[in-house]
């Protein structure tokens, strides 16, 4: 059961909104964040080398707080909503073979997902409890587990192979905004190199795929359309990566409309909406009506163009928030357009 005190004193959970400078200063590559054995800003920022708020020397809980910004778009402030207060609540680690979750640091997924509802019945249910050891509470799963979930199964689930350490950290590299390009396009081509050698064949290969072609876009266009195309493969040969491969497509669909294949980018986006739309990732959604806008530009269909732009700003306001980044969008889109190459722009 869940309440809302009228005070942190009695609260389990506290949830605390600070500035994104505040927290990019404590944890640079983090939107947000939780800690336990604390209950404010002022007590985390004294207690920040104290081990005891440390959430990998967790053995009990008590005490969660969750950090997020207050100045960035409404998505992202729901989005650190619902992934903290879950892992407040939950698991508190994230792993990156997790295909439906957003106990994972890939961020496809922005909100709570089935799976991971099923996690949190799970960590709640009445015969698990703090203090039970690995072997006591895998010998009680399977029965949890058919009373929760009784459509679920283990055929054809492969087992999961152990994360390395090397790949997580070329990731980490490959994902640091603050770093020198050239560093974090060496660390995407490691991280698909080591994701082969290791034999990866799930989401983790298509993930440094994905990453190599970001990070690829502006230096090199072919290897990036190249890496999209592969993680693109990977994502479609899987029924839980339909997120995952809608991200994928907005790239590829840029690239169409690049190359003046207006109806290419078109049944690209067309085709992804959905998805999108359910898993409710405004940012992406505004994103993809914005190409196919331009696309409908392209084939002098501007009333149809006008309508699709008009819902792409008002995800935008929504997933990015800030009218500057919104137009920093649409300017980007703009400018692959061969309508600006040509001098057909308005």
């Amino acid at each position: 059961p869940i309440t809302r005190t009228s005070g942190t004193g009695t609260a389990s959970i506290v949830i605390e909104p600070v500035t994104r400078a505040q927290i990019q200063r404590v944890a640079p590559s983090a939107a947000c964040f939780v800690r336990p054995n604390v209950s404010s800003w002022k007590e985390y920022r004294a207690r920040k080398n104290d081990r005891d708020t440390y959430w990998n020397r967790l053995t009990k809980r008590t005490r969660m707080t969750v950090f997020l910004p207050h100045d960035v778009a409404p998505q992202e402030i729901r989005d650190c909503l619902h992934e903290e207060i879950a892992q407040a609540l939950g698991p508190v680690n994230d792993l990156y073979r997790l295909s439906q979750s957003v106990f994972n640091d890939d961020n496809f997924h922005t909100v709570l997902t089935g799976y991971d509802m099923l996690i949190l019945r799970t960590y709640y249910e009445g015969t698990l409890r703090t203090g039970m050891s690995e072997f006591q509470v895998a010998e009680r799963l399977p029965d949890i587990l058919l009373r929760l979930n009784p459509a679920g199964g283990r055929q054809g689930i492969a087992p999961p192979v152990p994360p390395r350490k090397a790949w997580v950290s070329t990731v980490n590299d490959a994902t640091a905004l603050s770093a020198p390009k050239a560093r974090r396009r060496a660390a995407a081509d490691r991280s698909v190199a080591l994701a082969q050698q290791a034999g990866l064949t799930d989401i983790r290969l298509g993930l440094s795929f994905y990453l190599k072609g970001r990070v690829s876009l502006t230096h090199d266009p072919d290897k990036a359309l190249a890496a999209f195309l592969t993680a693109g493969r990977i994502y479609q040969n899987r029924p839980d990566t339909a997120i995952h491969e809608a991200h994928v497509a907005l790239q590829i669909a840029a690239f169409q409309l690049a190359a003046g294949r207006s109806d290419v980018a078109i049944a690209l986006v067309d085709a992804h909406l959905d998805v999108v739309r359910e898993a409710e990732h405004a940012a992406l959604l505004s994103l993809l009506l914005m190409v196919k806008a331009e696309a409908f530009e392209l084939q002098g269909r501007p009333g149809d163009a006008a309508r699709i732009q008009r819902d792409a700003l008002a995800w935008a306001r929504y997933g990015f928030g800030d009218e500057k980044k919104i137009r920093k969008r649409a300017e980007e889109i703009l400018a692959i357009s061969p309508r600006s190459r040509d001098g057909g722009a308005a």
